[in-house]
């Protein structure tokens, strides 16, 4: 009988008549074994500057322009007093599962305290440098708790581990503004954080130099306190930072600091023996709290071996209590001074089962400690969340922001111990866990960025063991073992995106890129490919996202993966509206450039033409757009473009110019009715090449027909009919009316279809301009007598090939407009390209 839902049976009644009573909500991590419906992906739209980002982990995320309205942010406004305490207390790590230790004074610090706050209270910024295990994060506490009511945002508390300047800023502008999922562009977020009024506490700080300059310089209205390390690059020259040193406590400090850590008074072989420390330690605190840890472990031994010898309770279990035999060892001796200057394995060997277990995961992760919540499942243990309390006690991790870290030293003295004997057992196990757990609907996006440092290290120390199968069997196992790499950093890259960690997005990113191309997982390759487009079009890099997008394309068309490839497309098209070019034009060799048009009657909407051809000689126009105030894409992909475009126009013109050329010299030069001596007095005005007119197209008369005054030109047959001789009675007579043939080839009939006979030009190349006065001396009406022409021999085909002369002209003239149109390349953004 279920005794959450109590049917009809307890009351005696077989009938199923009543309603089951509704069963209480589960815990969302409570387990249940009914069955599941598939559960839907977790998405998460976030605003960044003016674009809507889309966080897709099935198909690749979404981005597109931020629709006006409601979907688009106003302007964030500033947390409340209460808001910005619940936000410091998130920041704090969280206090270790267990029995509470005993918190330890400061000690020895009150002159640097002082100072730290007469400087901050001032407006200055102070610079604290000492070694680790110095008590600076201890130091860093007593002095946001003095300098609370200094300023009008308060104290806002930063980690800088692994952090950039970057990612600083981000972090101080979500802290104090109330803005979740808006990650502002660059402008907007220097804007806001201007007007930050703060002093801001950044702990274990990695950034120094001109990084450090451009988070100083960003934030004018706040004050830094700065902890660091000795090997932390020094603030440049310019930067007005206070410098303020940490050294170590001195002997009777660390001598107090292991009587409170122990909770009694050194005897006079501890006090010798501390002293000894001391001067081995130069004076540094977590030295002395590890030699407490020391001692309280050896009072604990001793108690226990007197309990055994007085009242003989638990004798039996005795060995598995201590490493030490009870019946030879009346008491335990002090720690050698070797064992106490590396005192983390002698720390460990004393402590529970699930404490060292979590000590070998911290190795493994390169001395990141898993959170206390994740313990039991990596361990195996329901109670192995008590063992960072344990850690903690101990002085074996350190807080480093909203988390713990092994204590410095101790990672190298605990791989010497042999610890790091199966970090790649441990850092796959964690691996395993992690990909799961991220992986999972309940979990939020903001606890995968609180566990980055461990995810990433994973994916780090896994990496390097990814590869490529072999053969069938291989693919295999590397779908299960090798390609946890993969399965780790495809979970956890979506949720640090929507945690707007974007910083670990980019590297979960770029290492599950590279494991998937090891194993030749092309479906998962293509996803990684357009998460980083995607990232480099949020970060405005455009040509990074468009070789990133790109390649996603071309490998999901390789997985016939259409949604991914319609998502990817999209993406591509924003790129190129942000950068005006238009998606698969780009100028390559063998495509047809969009900026070359034949257009000549019309006034192009780039520019005007320079230089002006015969409308039956159907020149190339090419200009340059300068419609919307388009800026000119200049370097060497603007310059290949043009000198592709008069590559293209220059060709053509010699075909044209060749065919022009082959269509006179092969038309009857005996002819009485040649278009050359009938020249009327009001030609087209676009014959000239040297009047600086615009061109005009020819008068239309009221039939329809185009003509050069009254006359209209005569068609010359193509065929010479039977007899082989041009211009005799057996010539065939050419249909539809004289007219200029809008084909420069000739190819095309009155009709337009192909094979028809082509009609003669409606003037001579060798004509002369009709703008010349009347007195002039018309045009002989003999055939032309120079040597540069000759006339070929009748052929049936329109395109025959030009003399070599004039093959020489027209290569000439292609040249000298090659060369135009190179010198144009070197112009300014809306000049006119020179026309050929």
């Amino acid at each position: 009988m279920d005794p959450i839902d109590r049917g009809a049976e307890e009351y005696g009644h077989d009938g199923d008549s009543h309603a089951p009573r509704p069963r209480p909500a589960r815990d969302a991590l409570t387990p249940d074994f009914s069955q599941h419906k598939p559960s839907l992906a977790r998405t998460a739209q976030v605003v960044t500057g003016d674009l809507l980002l889309t966080v897709n982990p099935v198909d690749g995320s979404e981005i597109e322009a931020c629709p006006p309205g409601a979907e688009r942010p106003g302007r964030p406004e500033k947390l409340d007093a209460a808001a910005r305490a619940e936000a410091e207390r998130a920041a704090q790590p969280p206090v270790p599962a267990g029995p509470a230790q005993p918190e330890l004074p400061l000690l020895g610090r009150q002159d640097e305290r002082e100072r730290l706050v007469r400087l901050l209270a001032r407006g200055r910024s102070v610079r604290l440098t000492g070694p680790a295990g110095s008590g600076r994060t201890s130091l860093l506490d007593v002095v946001a708790e003095d300098c609370t009511d200094l300023a009008p945002d308060g104290v806002i508390r930063l980690s800088g581990a692994r952090r950039t300047a970057s990612d600083l800023l981000y972090d101080l502008f979500h802290a104090v503004y109330d803005a979740p999922l808006h990650r502002p562009d660059r402008g907007e977020l220097l804007g806001h954080v201007r007007e930050i009024g703060a002093v801001v506490v950044l702990d274990d700080a990695e950034i120094g130099g001109a990084e450090l300059d451009e988070l100083l310089d960003a934030t004018p209205e706040c004050a830094f306190v700065i902890a660091a390390t000795p090997e932390v690059p020094a603030p440049s020259a310019e930067t007005a930072l206070e410098e303020v040193f940490l050294g170590g406590l001195d002997r009777a400090g660390g001598v107090d600091l292991i009587e409170r850590a122990v909770g009694r008074v050194l005897t006079e072989e501890e006090n010798n023996w501390a002293g000894d420390l001391w001067f081995e330690s130069e004076g540094l605190p977590l030295r002395f709290v590890q030699a407490g840890a020391l001692l309280r472990q050896r009072d604990r031994l001793r108690a226990d071996v007197g309990a055994v010898d007085e009242f003989g309770v638990f004798e039996d279990e005795l060995p598995e209590v201590a490493d030490f035999d009870a019946e030879s060892t009346e008491e335990v001796p002090l720690p050698s001074l070797a064992e106490a200057a590396a005192p983390a394995p002698l720390l460990a060997s004393r402590l529970s089962t699930s404490a060292r277990a979590a000590l070998r995961f911290a190795v493994a992760l390169g001395g990141e400690v898993p959170h206390q919540a994740h313990l039991p499942a990596l361990v195996g243990d329901t109670h192995a969340d008590a063992a960072l309390g344990e850690l903690a006690a101990c002085g074996l991790v350190s807080p480093v922001g909203p988390r713990y870290r092994l204590a410095a030293g101790v990672l190298t003295q605990l791989e010497a111990a042999g610890y790091a004997d199966d970090v790649e057992d441990g850092a796959l196990a964690a691996a395993r866990h992690y990909a799961w757990w991220a992986g999972h609907p309940s979990v939020t996006p903001g606890r995968v960025c609180a566990e980055a440092d461990a995810v990433l290290t994973a994916l780090a120390v896994l990496a390097p063991t990814v590869t490529p199968p072999d053969g069938a069997g291989d693919e295999d196992e590397a779908g299960t073992e090798e390609n946890i790499v993969v399965r780790l950093a495809r979970a956890a890259a979506p949720a640090f995106a929507a945690g707007l960690h974007w910083g670990a997005w980019e590297q979960a990113l770029r290492v599950g890129a590279e494991a998937a191309r090891t194993v030749g997982d092309v479906s998962e390759q293509a996803y990684f490919q357009h998460e980083l487009g995607i990232l480099a079009l949020c970060c405005a890099q455009y040509d990074l996202a468009r070789t990133e997008l790109e390649a996603a394309i071309g490998l999901r068309g390789a997985a016939a993966d259409k949604r991914g490839t319609v998502v990817g497309r999209r993406a591509l098209a924003l790129v190129a509206d942000r950068t005006g070019d238009v998606p698969g034009m780009r100028a390559t060799a063998g495509e047809e450039v969009p900026d070359a048009r034949s257009e000549q009657s019309a006034s192009p909407p780039g520019g005007t033409p320079t230089v002006r051809q015969p409308l039956d000689t159907a020149a190339l126009v090419t200009y340059q757009s300068t419609a919307g105030g388009a800026k000119e894409r200049g370097g060497l992909r603007g310059l290949a473009r043009r000198n592709l475009v008069a590559a293209g126009a220059g060709a053509l013109l010699v075909a044209v110019l060749g065919t022009v050329v082959t269509l006179g010299a092969t038309s009857d030069n005996n002819d009485a009715n040649t278009p050359s001596d009938r020249v009327g007095v009001s030609p087209s005005a676009d014959q000239d090449l040297d009047d600086g007119s615009l061109d005009a197209d020819q008068p239309k008369s009221d039939t329809g027909r185009t003509g050069t005054g009254t006359g209209s030109p005569s068609a010359t047959p193509t065929d010479p009919g039977p007899d082989g001789t041009y211009g005799t009675s057996d010539d065939p007579t050419a249909t539809g009316a004289a007219q200029p043939s809008d084909d420069p080839t000739g190819t095309k009939g009155a009709g337009g279809a192909s094979g028809s006979p082509t009609r003669k030009p409606t003037h001579s190349p060798t004509s002369r301009p009709s703008t010349r006065p009347t007195n002039s001396p018309r045009p002989s009406t003999s055939p032309n007598p120079s040597a540069s022409q000759t006339t070929p021999a009748p052929t049936d085909s329109p395109s025959a090939s030009p003399s070599a002369t004039d093959t020489t002209g027209s290569m000439a003239s292609a040249s000298a407009s090659m060369t135009a149109s190179e010198d144009a390349g070197s112009g300014t953004p809306g000049e006119t390209a020179p026309v050929i």
